[in-house]
């Protein structure tokens, strides 16, 4: 029962939720399990374009730490923060909500190229927070039963939190900047005077992920309509045969 339950919470992830948070458990599994090493995984300008180590640009977002208080945490908060973002305000916008996801990456890539920063699946999750947290504002949360506050105040309730367990809060503050600047330029500067819109989803992800929409406006040929197809022209002959 407790498999079949399981299961069923599994399936009913929303694809790009479960696809993430699978690759970062398969990850972390398979360095736990000793098939790779997270040598082959972090982030390495040189490895990446002198050696053409592609996969480092991807495989860094996935590997958040070996088994731990640390590792369950944060596949709490991204699993928990990207379903929400992704049922909520990009619901029926999966396009939309990859492209935020190499936008994100791409700037945090960006960093990592000036910066001695050897994973960012920490910072990704921190953006991912941040963006719901600027979209739910009024929302009261609450933190180990110890702090309540409003959902904006979240980032940085997780970066003290950081803080006090003795990490870098660099990843946090990169997880937290970009995600303003996500925020900003699709939510904030199209609705202000002489704004628009910056951040377009290019149409090849549209295709890929979202289903087209009905064209209201077409007529289908009289033989493509519900009541002139053949199996519903053959019923009607065998309930009123000549």
């Amino acid at each position: 029962m407790a498999y079949q339950g399981f299961a069923q919470e599994y399936l009913g992830m929303p694809a790009v939720t479960r696809a993430y948070t699978t690759a970062c458990v398969l990850t972390t599994a398979a360095v736990q399990l000793e098939f790779i090493t997270p040598f082959q995984l972090y982030f390495n300008p040189d490895l990446i374009f002198r050696k053409f180590q592609i996969w480092r640009l991807i495989t860094n977002f996935l590997f958040f730490g070996p088994l731990g208080f640390s590792f369950f945490f944060n596949m709490i908060f991204l699993y928990r923060y990207c379903r929400m973002l992704e049922e909520g305000s990009f619901r029926g916008r999966t396009a939309d909500f990859v492209f935020m996801f190499l936008f994100g990456g791409f700037l945090m890539t960006l960093f990592g190229l000036f910066a001695s920063l050897f994973f960012l699946g920490q910072a990704f999750t921190i953006m991912l927070v941040y963006v719901w947290s600027r979209r739910n504002p009024y929302i009261r949360m609450n933190f180990f039963g110890l702090l309540n506050f409003q959902a904006p105040f979240l980032p940085w309730v997780l970066m003290g939190f950081s803080l006090l367990l003795g990490n870098s809060i660099i990843i946090d503050l990169l997880g937290i900047a970009v995600g303003h600047i996500y925020y900003f330029l699709e939510d904030v500067f199209p609705n202000q005077p002489g704004g628009k819109k910056l951040l377009l989803t290019p149409s090849f992800l549209k295709m890929v992920f979202d289903t087209p929409e009905e064209d209201p406006n077409y007529n289908p040929l009289p033989e493509d309509r519900p009541e002139h197809q053949p199996g519903d022209q053959d019923q009607n002959e065998q309930q009123h045969p000549q």
